[in-house]
This record gives C-alpha cells, structure tokens and sequence, in this order.
C-alpha cells in the first residue's frame, strides 16, 4: 500500500519509465491528483503534452504548452462535443509519450464502448510510451475485463507535513498572522485523514474570530468521515468514570493508552459476529475475503485488539466507546454490515476506502475493540489477530451494582428503596433509574418493567459463563474468569441522595 504523495509520486514515474499504458489512480481529490502526476512528470527531462477530459468541458489541455497538441488531436471538433468514447478515439491520435487524464473513469468505464475504448489503447500506448490515466474514486472497482490489463494506484491521504503546509497557507490567505506552533499541532492532528481540498475547506470554515476552533474542525472532520459506507464517529463524551464496575478490563485499557505507541484512535466494531457469521460456508467468498482484507491489515499495521465477550447489556460496548473518551481521542464505529455489496468486489474496496482512513487518522497507531455475545462463530484466525486478549464481562457483583446505582441515581436524580437487582446488568439498572425519573415512578414500581437478561436467557447466560471460564480474562477482577453459582442476597438496600447504600434486614415475614 502506497503511505505517503513521495511513494505516490515515485510510483507513477516508475510506471512512465517502463511505457505502462493504462493507469488508474483512485484518488478523493482529482486535481490534487492532477498536480502530482505533473510532479512526476517533471522527473523526466521534458514534460510531455498532457490533455484532460471531463462530462462537461471535453477534452481540453492542462497546461497552455499543450495547447497546440489539443488543437492537432481535436481537429475540426468542438471541445465540448467529446464524449466518453470519443475521447478514447481522439486519443489514438495523441503523439508519442503524450498523456490523456480522464475525470471519474468510474462513472463510464462499465459501458461496452469506454470498455472497449480503454482495451483498444493498451498496445498502441504501449508502443509509443503514451498513456491513460483513468482517475477513479477510492474503492472503484475495474470491469473484469480491464483488470489484468490496467496498473492500480491509490492515491494516499495527505501527509502531516502536506497539512500543515495547508494551515499555513490557509492562514496566509485569510491575511491572519503565522499561527503558533500549538495551534498548528491542533489543526493537523484535528485534519489527519482528509483530502486536500475538504481539509482546506474545513479548515477555513472553522477559522472563527479570526481564530481555529478546534472543536468546530473536528465536528467537521467527523461530517466527512462519515460519508464513508462504514464508518461512523462516536459524539458521546462517557469515560471510565460513568461506567461502574469492570474495573480489571479499564485498568488495563488504562496501561494500554499510557503505554509506549499509544492508540491515536479507536476503532468499534460492534457485535463482531453478526459480520463474520458463515465466513466458512460463504459461497460468494464475500465475508472471506472481508475477513482477510482484516488480518492483513491488522499485521502490517501491527494493530492491537481486545474483544470483550459476556451478555447484553453487561457495559461492552459502552466500555469501548468510554476508552477514546478517557484518552481523548476519536472513537470511530466500523459497521461492516454497512460495506457488504452486491456487486463483486465493492465490499472489499469499501473496507480498504474505510482501513484507509483509518490508517491516515491514526497514523498507524489504532485500537480495535471488538464486542461479541457468541465468540463461537467467530474465525479463529480473525480471533487471535487480537493480540491484547479477550475479556469475559459477566452479570455485575453486589458489589459493582452498588456502584453502578449510584451514577445512574446521581444521572437522574431519583433515590429511594431499591429494587430486587440480583441477576441485573448495568445496562438494567440504568433504565430502572431512567423509567423512575421520566414516569415519576418509584424504583420499586420501576423494576416491575424491567426483565432482566439473567431470566429472559438464563439457558444463554449460564452456556456463555461455563464457556468462558478458566478461559477468557475477567474485565471484573485480574486473571482469568472463573464461574461460580452464586446464592442470591436477601434484603433490601435503600439510598438517598449523598448517603451510603445500605443494606435493609429481611422483614418479619420473610425471617
């Protein structure tokens, strides 16, 4: 995978030296990409003319010294009347090492004559030392027929050094004053994984006052990442301070987010399985190929991942979304579900568009976090590519519910009797609390509509605890889980606002 414009570049001008005659660039910014193939270009001794056709302005020249060379190939022609193929037929007629650029190949390439016209140059480019250069969107996918024939480069996300060349220059252009080196650090970290021209544009907009709002830069960042099928960036603010309990699992997310190499971002894929369910007997090879897409991303990047196992509504997700939070860094939601398409090999490009952002966000250094209610149908090798462990997060403890209780009392100022909660997973608690505050509800009259996950799937629950022990890692407690059959606490506990839970004797008749 090509990582930075120098790699890019050079790439290119390898392909020219050696007279490769059909070249596809997926690029998010064409006219960045215009202006690097000039770069390349210029390796050489002597530019070469070099023509461009788009939908709406034909063919015309891209520098005023192949001015002569359009007015040759058109002919009698006007610029305007060239279509898709007859751009390909008038550039049978381009002179030796010349180059044609052609504007969202993507859009026209599947028609039987775009098809035919690109196939139709291979040779005769070949000979001449001319070339195509189809300028396609990231993760465009080449018809059958042109894909042994046409080279593929992806264009690479800007650098940190291109961005900040882009703030400076931003900054020069809006007549403010050479931004410190604080502000500079902020802009990038807040532009790391755009192209050019949204970096540009997000960046102006932001300039508030005639300063960065760092704040508005990265809702606007989140706004474009979004717009990749997949992906998605968590807004919520929670960190290991709203979630109670699990406290060995956010211990050790602690060490990991202070250790060396740091994750810059998180990357959430929610219930895991539901993805990955059938790889073994998936005929079309989709989610097999997805799967592998995955693992090789995973080694080359050397990226770390945890998944966490154990019942709904146990805090796992909630969990991996509190771990950016506490660091401070993005959490960005990998929906794989939301790349699979019908069309042979888009879900794979929609998956390396989505590792490719990623990775420029990042800068390499990413944490996947991986939630799963059935670790069974997961592949083992996707498994044991999360090299930090798998964590067991079983029905929270008297202890950790008391916990618990108390953040969601204090979140929705209600107190009183609690309920009966043995057997109740945080995310019950939270709604026994949140039902009290909206209905105007006791805690008690609450609970009546509360169906704790440990009885609606007690078969499911019990399975998944036996399964999981001397197994998997307990997010409760060091070392690994260990399941024991517990006898349910009698009582009642009570708690008002800023007193200590306690634990209410048994009443006279049920002594």
């Amino acid at each position: 995978m090509i990582r930075s414009m120098e790699e890019f570049a050079s790439a290119f001008h390898a392909a020219r030296c050696v007279s490769t005659p059909l070249v596809a660039v997926r690029t998010a910014d064409p006219a960045s990409t215009t202006h690097f193939v000039i770069e390349a270009l210029k390796q050489g001794c002597e530019l070469p003319p070099l023509l461009k056709w788009d939908v709406m302005r034909g063919l015309y020249a891209v520098r005023k010294d192949s001015t002569d060379e359009l007015a040759r190939v058109l002919g009698d022609r006007e610029a305007a009347t060239v279509g898709p193929a007859d751009a390909l037929l008038l550039a049978q007629q381009l002179c030796e090492d010349g180059l044609l650029l052609y504007t969202n190949a993507h859009r026209f390439w599947n028609d039987p004559g775009v098809m035919q016209g690109i196939w139709n140059l291979r040779d005769p480019f070949k000979a001449t030392g001319r070339m195509l250069v189809l300028l396609a969107a990231p993760g465009a996918t080449l018809p059958a027929e042109l894909g042994q024939d046409v080279l593929v480069l992806d264009e690479p996300l800007p650098s940190t050094r291109h961005h900040e060349q882009i703030v400076r220059e931003t900054f020069k252009a809006a007549e403010l004053e050479e931004p410190e080196r604080c502000v500079i650090d902020k802009a990038v970290d807040a532009l790391i994984g755009l192209a050019a021209f949204p970096a540009e544009q997000a960046l102006a907009m932001s300039l508030v006052k005639r300063e960065l709002d760092a704040e508005d830069l990265w809702e606007r960042k989140r706004q474009i990442i979004e717009q990749t099928p997949g992906l998605s960036v968590w807004r919520g603010g929670e960190t290991f301070e709203d979630i109670g309990g699990v406290e060995a699992v956010k211990n050790f997310l602690r060490a990991v987010l202070a250790g060396v190499d740091s994750p810059r971002v998180i990357v959430f894929i929610d219930e895991i399985e539901k993805a990955f369910a059938g790889t073994g007997t998936d005929l079309s090879g989709v989610k097999t190929e997805m799967t592998g897409t995955i693992l090789t991303f995973m080694q080359d990047r050397e990226a770390d991942g945890v998944v966490f196992i154990g019942p709904a509504g146990s805090a796992k997700s909630a969990t991996a979304k509190a771990t950016g939070g506490t660091a401070g860094i993005p959490t960005i939601a990998f929906d794989l579900a939301a790349m699979e398409s019908s069309l042979v090999g888009a879900s794979t490009e929609r998956l390396r568009t989505a590792l490719k952002i990623i990775d420029a966000v990042s800068q390499g250094r990413m944490l996947f976090i991986a939630t799963c209610n059935s670790i069974a149908s997961l592949p083992p090798e996707l498994r044991r590519r999360f090299t930090l462990g798998t964590f067991f997060f079983d029905l929270p403890t008297a202890e950790e519910r008391e916990t618990i209780w108390r953040i969601y009392l204090k979140k929705y100022d209600v107190s009183g009797d609690l309920p009966n909660d043995e057997g109740w997973t945080g995310a019950e608690i939270k709604e026994c609390a949140r039902k009290a505050h909206r209905l105007g509800m006791t805690l008690a009259e609450a609970s009546r509509y509360i169906v704790p996950v440990s009885r609606s799937a007690a078969e499911q629950v019990k399975a998944l605890r036996q399964m999981a022990s001397g197994k998997f890692i307990s997010a409760s407690t060091p070392g690994l889980y260990r399941y024991q059959e517990e006898i349910a606490a009698q009582g009642r506990r009570v708690i008002r606002r800023n007193e200590p839970l306690t634990l209410l004797p048994p009443s006279k008749s049920q002594a």
